[in-house]
């Protein structure tokens, strides 16, 4: 994919002709020569900067236009540049996709869509920095690319997201306080709006897109509420009927909608949690049995992961493509993933009393086997 460049010359050249004015009659209306006009359009040289307002001027253009500098990138576009980048990361020095994720922020930055992938690349891939203070740095700029974002994008949802990505990079960069800065629980909505959309659609006789909409929703709150359990066992260790209350319904939900086909990725994040929070309550056995299930499931057939749905899920696959930044696509190249499904074990703190246990050891064996694979 070529990025959009200045096109100066092409512009230029595409508005004389509009005119119907010759090269020679364009540079005496400047008082500048032909060669000079020539170079312009062919890209041999540039004008003078205090020639471009006189030009713009005379073609009745802005001097963006002018310059045919396009500081957008269309949707398709930015998925490209994501896909590829991603890709530099699982196959190149760090410092070399790094170093384009900078120069693109810098050539985009009001390009808000984009530079929230910025972000969201720089997140995904931080840990492989190298060194914890070289992560922080790099959290530290995606923070202030979604910090831009949410401040001058013109769209509520993205602004949204961003602001909320942009809390996560500060507890990922222990700032706790700074959080609630960015963040209102008492701002929270009164529910989705999927139901008055399903509502509305159906009124008008429109049943199939009522219930593509409703299952749409029905999916993004399985998925929220996943995030939420997971979050709430970790604060329960010290409580035990709210651990197996949050335990209990997490596998539940897990069981309900099939999660270990329908989206392996989220339930290895809660199996993680999981465990965790078993080995927190010295309880090694029980960590182990789920760190087992984890293990089966990333060493499984759920390569390669895409978000799809299921029976039950008929309808997402259009909104998947449409509304997702990346369509059906994860945020990291998959041996980028495999190898941070081994680095959740044998990286871990929660689990070094487990790590002379010869069954942890035969796990992270798999797991680190399972890399080979891709």
């Amino acid at each position: 994919m070529a990025m959009k460049e200045i096109n100066l010359g092409r512009v230029l050249t595409e508005n004389r002709r509009r005119r119907g004015m010759t090269q020679d009659q364009l540079a005496e209306h400047l008082g500048v020569s032909k060669a000079a006009v020539s170079k312009w359009e062919t890209g041999a040289s540039y004008p003078d900067i205090f020639m471009l307002p006189k030009l713009a001027s005379f073609f009745d253009i802005s001097i963006d236009a002018l310059m045919g500098y396009e500081p957008q990138m269309e949707k398709a576009e930015i998925r490209q540049w994501y896909e590829r980048t991603a890709g530099e990361f699982s196959t190149l020095p760090f410092d070399v996709p790094l170093k384009h994720c900078r120069e693109t922020a810098r050539k985009y930055y009001s390009c808000y869509p984009l530079l929230f992938q910025v972000g969201a690349l720089l997140v995904n891939h931080c840990t492989m920095a190298g060194t914890v203070p070289a992560s922080e740095q790099v959290l530290e700029e995606a923070q202030a690319l979604f910090l831009r974002v949410k401040e001058g994008t013109g769209d509520p949802s993205l602004a949204k997201e961003a602001q909320q990505m942009a809390a996560y990079c500060l507890l990922a960069l222990n700032r706790p306080a700074e959080v609630f800065d960015l963040l209102d629980e008492d701002r929270m909505g009164i529910g989705p709006a999927e139901t008055l959309l399903s509502s509305a659609h159906k009124r008008m006789g429109n049943t199939s897109e009522a219930k593509r909409i409703l299952q749409v929703g029905i999916y993004r709150e399985m998925l929220s509420l996943c995030g939420l359990l997971s979050s709430y066992i970790g604060l329960t260790q010290d409580d035990p009927a709210g651990f197996d209350g949050a335990r209990a319904r997490l596998q539940a939900l897990s069981d309900a909608f099939h999660l270990e086909t329908l989206h392996p990725g989220i339930l290895l994040t809660c199996y993680i949690d999981l465990a965790q929070a078993w080995a927190a309550r010295g309880e090694p056995e029980r960590a182990l049995e789920i760190l087992e299930r984890y293990t089966r499931l990333a060493t499984g057939d759920i390569y390669p992961l895409r978000l799809h749905g299921d029976g039950f899920f008929t309808l997402l696959e259009g909104w998947i493509e449409r509304a997702l930044p990346l369509g059906d696509h994860p945020p990291r190249e998959e041996s980028v993933i495999r190898r941070s499904m081994t680095q959740a074990l044998s990286e871990n703190p929660a689990f070094s009393a487990l790590r002379e246990d010869p069954r942890f050891q035969g796990m992270v064996a798999r797991l680190r086997h399972n890399e080979e694979d891709t």
